[in-house]
């Protein structure tokens, strides 16, 4: 428990102190948030505030990661070290994304393509790192399953897991970014989910199978080491989110959004909780369905369902103020994660 509360604490101070400096590096670089012309009236005075805050929380993590283990003695996983290193590449690809659009001062950034690319290669590196790297028990951090509570089913080995690691991988980074379209919309919500792996890190330790053949156990590599990493990140989103609220001084840009995306996949493939992750990230997915929805729909009927999407802009262009639809928004986020570990704590309990 030590090595978590360091881990998130070093996080936040680190993230709390740096986000201002980091603030005033942009400034005197110019690199200011493009807005798009077809986007919400509303938002056009924010063109100009600093972006790339992703950066500072990535780094936060990293620190606060390394600070637990340093104080508490403890050897890095494997585990730990495949989620920040889905993280920290997809936030360097989203910093590519983001620094071409402050330099061409333009709102499109790396062609759908290349981003995608880059997606990839990030996404196989960890898809296949997890299949190896077993431990004493030859428990290695992910196996060829598809999971919810805990992996089920028959496997569907490696080459299918790869590609279905991919697609969580590709939604849920998307997801993150769509949602990330007003002041600590998506900050908030995803400093939730992140909770939530403390707790499910915490809970799969102490029902471990390492510990105890018992008829729940659970069989995850590196249940604890998981738990802090998602403590280190919860910190640096929660240090983030002070400068990110509404009004934001600073936004995190795909920087942030992709690399948010990439650590709750991870922390989901590796706790065998892949498919839970869709009910704890309830409001990210109805986000993206919207915009599915409506260009789906738009395409078959040339008409919208939405007056624009994703869903935030629809409650913007209905008249509610920002700061409405982002707490509202974060009270649907916080009912989804409830229901997450409701889910996962019944599951647990022993069936008489």
């Amino acid at each position: 428990m030590t090595n978590i509360i360091i881990a998130a604490g070093i996080a936040l101070v680190f993230v709390m102190v740096g986000t201002p400096v980091w603030i005033r590096i942009v400034n005197r670089l110019g690199y200011g948030q493009m807005i798009r012309d077809e986007g919400p009236e509303a938002h056009l005075n924010k063109r100009g505030t600093p972006t790339m805050g992703g950066t500072v929380f990535i780094v936060g993590s990293l620190v606060g990661y390394a600070a637990a283990h340093l104080f508490t003695g403890e050897v890095p996983t494997i585990s730990g070290i495949l989620v920040l290193f889905l993280m920290t590449g997809l936030g360097l690809v989203g910093f590519v994304d983001d620094y071409i659009k402050v330099f061409k001062q333009r709102s499109l950034g790396l062609r759908s393509g290349a981003k995608m690319i880059g997606i990839v290669l990030v996404g196989v590196v960890f898809a296949v790192g997890s299949l190896n790297f077993p431990n004493g028990y030859d428990v290695t951090p992910a196996d060829p399953h598809i999971s919810f509570l805990r992996d089920f089913g028959p496997s569907i080995g490696p080459y299918l897991f790869v590609v279905w690691a991919l697609l969580l991988i590709a939604a849920m980074s998307n997801g993150v970014n769509l949602t990330d379209g007003l002041d600590g919309l998506a900050a908030g919500p995803a400093g939730m989910v992140l909770a939530a792996y403390v707790i499910i890190g915490n809970w799969q330790l102490r029902n471990s199978c390492a510990a105890a053949l018992a008829p729940n156990c659970y069989s995850v590599r590196d249940p604890l080491d998981l738990a802090v990493v998602a403590a280190a990140v919860l910190g640096g989103v929660f240090g983030f989110l002070w400068w990110n609220a509404p009004p934001a001084k600073i936004f995190m840009g795909d920087t942030g959004s992709l690399a948010l995306g990439g650590v709750l996949v991870g922390l989901a493939i590796l706790t065998r909780t892949q498919l839970l992750l869709a009910i704890l990230c309830g409001l990210i997915v109805m986000i993206t369905l919207s915009v599915i929805i409506q260009v789906g729909g738009f395409k078959m009927t040339r008409k919208r369902v939405f007056k624009m999407a994703p869903l935030q802009h629809h409650f913007e262009l209905s008249g509610w103020a920002e700061t409405t639809i982002v707490v509202r928004f974060w009270l649907m986020s916080a009912t989804f994660v409830a229901i997450g570990i409701g889910l996962f704590y019944l599951e647990w309990m022993p069936k008489k």
